[in-house]
């Protein structure tokens, strides 16, 4: 019966997952192909001298839309103000809720694998969490140091760490547990950057704008380049949530090998669509 009521809550936390991703996914996607489809109002317009830097005329569902992005910050606020977070963060909490009921409380059999290394179920929990919270901590460090300044250094060594990640994983866990473990790390550096870089820098632009100040401009920039690194890193994301239905991946004597060229393929689509949103292919 307690089996039972496991798998029943699983299903429950499992729905909510897929629904918050696919509001956290959908706006990412939407907000990216936003900034690459504005244009620059016409100098003189009401729109520049507001300081509105792009916007863009869209039609949909019936209705005609007018998004436009300033800038650096309007002249004022208005009193209400929509924040896109609590997608990331559902999403993030019921992956974790979803990982622990699915994996960690069963670790002897859902993580284990005798023929990869002789593990106790403990054990097998704490590379997992620790998977999780460190690769948020180098990732992290690595943006904030001076190699942030040149995102594509930064992405292809956030991809070789990656890549090392799930050899490491690959080599302790079991390769279901392995591919699923890469995928929450991913996921907690995605939510992680929302909640410790982007929401607080957008707060204190409000702040300061309430205050009667000029927004500090690198914070609008810092949660620029987090977003942008979230939009690249939904695919491999995504793939490593169904990976567990497809055994010939998590089983390849190199899986780890498997599961990097689905992610380089992943971040090659989204970096296909984000130039063609651009203009750069007709």
């Amino acid at each position: 019966m307690e089996s039972y009521w496991v798998e029943f809550v699983a299903l429950l936390v499992r729905w909510l997952h897929m629904i918050a991703g696919i509001a956290w996914i959908g706006s990412s996607f939407y907000f990216i192909w936003l900034d690459h489809s504005l244009e620059p109002p016409e100098p003189g317009s009401d729109a520049a001298r507001k300081g509105v830097g792009g916007e863009l005329w869209t039609v949909h569902g019936g209705g005609f839309y007018n998004p436009q992005k300033y800038s650096v910050a309007p002249a004022s606020l208005p009193q209400h103000l929509h924040w896109f977070k609590w997608e990331a963060y559902t999403t993030w909490l019921s992956g974790t809720a979803l990982l622990v009921l699915v994996y960690w409380l069963r670790a002897g059999t859902m993580m284990v694998d005798a023929n990869v290394m002789a593990l106790t179920p403990g054990q097998a929990i704490a590379i997992g969490a620790a998977s999780m919270a460190g690769s948020w901590f180098v990732y992290d460090l690595l943006c904030r140091s001076p190699l942030g300044r040149h995102d594509g250094m930064l992405g292809g060594i956030i991809f070789g760490l990656f890549t090392l990640l799930g050899w490491t994983l690959a080599q302790t866990l079991g390769g279901r547990a392995a591919f699923i473990h890469v995928g929450a790390a991913i996921g907690t550096i995605m939510a992680a950057n929302v909640f410790f870089v982007i929401i607080p820098g957008q707060r204190r632009m409000v702040a300061a704008m309430r205050a009667g100040k000029t927004p500090d401009p690198r914070d609008g920039l810092r949660g620029k380049q987090r977003s942008v690194h979230n939009n690249y890193l939904t695919l491999p994301v995504l793939f490593t949530m169904i990976s567990n239905h497809y055994a010939a991946t998590y089983h390849h004597p190199h899986n780890w090998a498997v599961l990097a060229l689905i992610a380089a393929a992943g971040v090659a689509i989204r970096h296909f669509f984000n130039r063609k949103h651009k203009g750069v292919y007709a």
